[in-house]
């Protein structure tokens, strides 16, 4: 019998909410859920392939691991054992070292009862404020912003305000591919009304900017020069709102001082755009009964990242574009608990419910309700100084929980460095297959989606449960439970006279005791609870007491969250980059999203259907830096910058401007003989935020001589295939994994063979000598080719040296038919057919031909959906699929030829 569970999904911070199907333990199936106020049964392709990423046991966490020392490999233990040895360990640097010497990274993915816990563990009980988040990476700039401007975090606007919004601004953000759920809902609002404006400022021309009716391409970096110039246009043009600056903020002047010098075509200049542009711009977000922006990591990820986002709250005060319908400066979450982690106070400068580390009040309102006679006065280390801090020996012991910083912190290699340098790395994971586990001393196994609960919060602070629908895997538990267990231990080693800190059955006692800590407070929960979120469903806060519900629109009055009530107007000064480009490293690296994979691909990354829009690692270069530079499509480059260099295939496209180059953020060591682009990337942090640069470098390109060239596939077990060829990739110059359904695909590059490394191969990819084997050498031209049958289909292959007709053997091994004819044809010379057939709709699995033999017969976009059902469930194809009509229409439906 088929059960179905209501939950949310664990993917971005749109929070939706989804119907998870199970059967006999295991899940079987998702589909929104349509009662859900986020996403109205809505799904994304991420979402949408869940079930995929929990339903095999291979790479998951299962059993807790130890290692006796540094040099010898981990062995399965009980819990008890691991427990008893992170308690003891901790304890004993504590003493030793004093608090400081520990530290906590954990994650925006956890659940709100979890980072609570953590919280505890570390500010309550150890005495340190060294605990900090991937949230910092992401989220942290947007924070810092929100406070100083508006006097407290979280946006001031909701969803709903997609469909009131007359201009939508987006800023750094591809919310097509990052945000698609809320994205629908724009799309839908300005079909109903094509007299909505969308405005896109980012250096790329994404998918979202492609949809714009303006899409400002700035220069990288240069978004508070374009902010203060549109501000300049604004006041000087009678655009601002004086009655609303004189009635509810400060600052108003000094910032007017500042922008007088930001004429539109000096800012214009900077950000190299077209004068009427920035004007146009600020036209209609002034003039608009309701603009709207939106932003994300392209503003937050930056050295300046703060300044960012004052400068375009600047924007919202200075019109009164803020506390009503369809208005306001909304910052989009990316991780599915960030806004919970920042609740509970789960970084190193805050206390829980929104408090601050460094006021002795909310340090001695802490410490009270928790029954600690004090709480550290010293702020703890943010993530980037937390590292640093570890590599140089400060920090003894470090406790990693459900992300994996040896690929998404800046410059790796410093990471790598840090957790050599530890005494003592706990990682705390549900999947095994991350680039930090192999540093853990002790692996702690997590429960995963499906298999917990408690609650998360979302972009528009809206509270949701999370149900369990299944069983944790083996004797992987809940992450609450895990700090619980560890807690008592410690403090039983600690304080053995205190009361107990973790005295926690459930997470419904957790979250009890984390919205008392919030009664009063801007974000007061106080009347919330786990039996009126099963009654009335997710709840927005603030909800204090007596509530009949919660607060969906904040500053609807004009009354801040600021001691005098009044908001603040920052006076933001343009910076150039932390890392300009120059005659040795020419080219702005920019970062981002790909449609169908998130993050680091720990979870993604083990759905088949991830990869087919995206299946290798690329680097995105304009077509006429490649003429110049005599590269081609395909080829394999370096890319390099001061701290290191890697090597990707190239990918050619006028959606960068010339001189600018792209990378998406997502692909590791797991997946690839790098640890991705953050190989390059630096640590410059912001100095308010301490949000590092993350979306910019200086690089140069260069043509790279690979000439030993590899590809082989396999049928199988794709994710136990994957866990044996990955120790394999870091022996070549360039190596790259793929999945396609039960399809393993390998692609490797070097000067010459690996020694021994094709026999390693055969073997990892199973493909024995034998009857139904052939294989051909030819040791004097390194050529290596060995292909397998299995039941009179191809099973497998590996092409070495020689790969000129390998493509055609892969699309052979994809049909999966009766091999036809001798065998010794898969060694003969074929034209290629789909081997470079992008899947554009995931969902539906069509293919990019199918859609252009359809464009080509006349097709329209709602014909494409009506014929080939592309477009039609999660809809994240839907901008590529208008873009694609757009630019390849027929001649004659555009006059030509007539």
């Amino acid at each position: 019998m088929e059960t179905v569970t209501k939950s949310t999904c664990c993917y971005c911070g749109v929070g939706c909410g989804v119907l998870i199907k199970s059967q006999h333990g295991r899940i079987t199936g998702i589909a929104g859920d349509p009662d859900h106020p986020a996403n109205y049964g809505r799904l994304c392709s991420k979402g949408m392939a869940l079930p995929s990423t929990v339903q095999s046991e291979v790479g998951r966490a299962t059993y807790p691991e130890m290692r006796l020392e540094r040099s010898s490999p981990r062995r399965r233990v009980d819990w008890e054992s691991a427990l008893e040895t992170v308690a003891q360990r901790f304890a004993d640097t504590i003493r030793n070292h004093g608090p400081d010497a520990v530290a906590f990274y954990v994650s925006g993915q956890l659940l709100t009862e979890d980072y609570y816990l953590f919280n505890k563990l570390a500010k309550g009980l150890v005495g340190t404020n060294n605990i900090d988040t991937n949230s910092r990476l992401c989220m942290s700039s947007a924070v810092t912003a929100y406070k100083l401007a508006l006097g407290a975090d979280g946006p001031p606007t909701c969803y709903e305000d997609l469909e009131h919004a007359q201009t939508v601004l987006f800023a750094g953000s591809n919310m097509a591919y990052a945000h698609p759920v809320l994205y629908r809902r724009l799309e839908t609002a300005k079909a109903a009304d094509p007299s909505i404006r969308w405005i896109v400022i980012d250096p790329r021309r994404t998918d979202t900017a492609a949809m714009a009716d303006l899409h400002l391409a700035i220069q990288p970096g240069t978004d508070v020069a374009l902010f203060n110039g549109m501000l300049h246009h604004l006041i000087w043009e009678g655009l601002v709102d004086r009655a609303y600056i004189d009635a509810h903020t400060d600052g108003f002047t000094a910032l007017k001082n500042l922008v007088r010098d930001y004429t539109p075509r000096f800012a214009a200049e900077l950000c190299g755009i077209r004068v009427e542009d920035l004007v146009q711009a600020a036209e209609w977000f002034g003039a608009s009964p309701a603009s709207l922006s939106l932003y994300c990591m392209g503003l937050n990820q930056s050295s300046h990242g703060t300044d960012k986002n004052l400068a375009l709250i600047n924007l919202h005060l200075a019109t009164g574009q803020i506390g009503r319908p369809g208005a306001g400066p909304f910052s989009l979450t990316g991780q599915p608990n960030a806004m919970g982690g920042r609740e509970v106070g789960g970084m190193a400068t805050m206390l829980a419910a929104h408090r601050d580390v460094g006021n002795p009040a909310h340090r001695a309102e802490v410490a009270g309700l928790w029954g600690v006679e004090t709480l550290s006065a010293r702020p703890g280390l943010p993530a980037v100084e937390m590292f640093e801090a570890i590599r140089a020996g400060r920090i003894k012991a470090v406790w990693i929980v459900c992300t994996n910083p040896v690929h998404s912190m800046p410059d790796i290699d410093k990471v790598r460095a840090a957790l050599n340098a530890a005494e003592f790395v706990v990682v705390q994971e549900a999947f095994m297959q991350t680039d930090t586990v192999p540093f853990a001393d002790v692996v702690l196994p997590a429960a995963a989606w499906g298999e917990k609960g408690g609650t998360v919060t979302n972009s528009e602070r809206r509270i949701s449960r999370v149900r369990q629908a299944v069983p944790a895997l083996g004797e992987a538990m809940p992450d609450w439970w895990i700090a619980r267990q560890v807690g008592v231990r410690m403090q039983a080693l600690l304080h053995p006279h205190r009361a107990n800190l973790f005295d926690f059955a459930s997470p419904e006692a957790i979250f009890d005791e984390h919205r008392k800590l919030t009664v009063g407070r801007d974000l007061d929960i106080g009347g919330l609870s786990y039996d009126l979120l099963e009654q009335a469903g997710p709840q927005q806060w603030p909800y204090p007491v007596g509530s009949q519900s919660g607060q969906a629109r904040r500053y609807a009055d004009g009354v801040f969250a600021t001691a005098n009530g009044r908001a603040k107007f920052h006076a933001t000064q343009y910076h150039t980059l932390a890392e300009t480009t120059n005659a040795r490293y020419p080219f702005h690296l920019l970062t981002g999203r790909l449609r169908d994979q998130w993050h680091g691909m720990s979870r993604s990354g083990r759905a088949a259907a991830s990869f087919s829009h995206a299946p290798e690692p690329t680097l995105t270069m304009h077509p006429d830096d490649a003429e110049r530079r005599g590269l081609r499509a395909g080829d394999l480059v370096t890319v390099a910058s001061k701290r290191a260099q890697m090597v990707l295939p190239l990918q050619l496209s006028d959606e960068v401007q010339s001189g600018t180059v792209f990378a998406a953020m997502h692909w590791n060591a797991q997946f690839m003989n790098s640890g991705g682009i953050n190989e390059i990337s630096l640590n410059t942090v912001d100095a308010r935020s301490f949000q590092p640069e993350l979306k910019h470098a200086a690089v140069r390109v260069e043509a790279v001589a690979l000439p030993w060239r590899m590809l082989a596939a396999r049928r199988g077990d794709v994710l136990a295939l994957q866990a044996r060829v990955q120790p394999l990739l870091h022996e070549c110059a360039y190596a790259a994994i793929a999945i396609e359904a039960d399809l393993l695909v390998v692609r490797a590059a070097s000067e010459q063979a690996p020694a021994q490394w094709l026999e390693r191969l055969y073997d990892a990819l199973a493909l024995p000598v034998g009857a139904d084997t052939l294989e051909y050498r030819d040791a004097r031209r390194s050529i290596s080719k060995r292909v397998l049958w299995a039941d009179s289909a191809l099973a497998g292959f590996v092409f070495a040296g020689d790969i000129g007709s390998a493509d055609a053997l892969l699309d052979k091994l994809r049909d999966a038919k009766p091999w036809e004819g001798p065998r010794l044809g898969a060694f003969s010379r074929q034209p290629a057919g789909a081997a470079a057939d992008r899947t554009v709709c995931q969902c539906m699995q069509v293919k990019q031909s199918r859609i252009m033999r359809a464009i080509a017969s006349g097709a329209t976009l709602n014909e494409l959906k009506a014929t080939l059902g592309c477009g039609t469930v999660c809809g994240s194809c839907i901008p590529e699929l208008k873009q694609l009509s757009d630019k390849h229409k027929p001649l004659q439906s555009i006059g030509v030829g007539k």
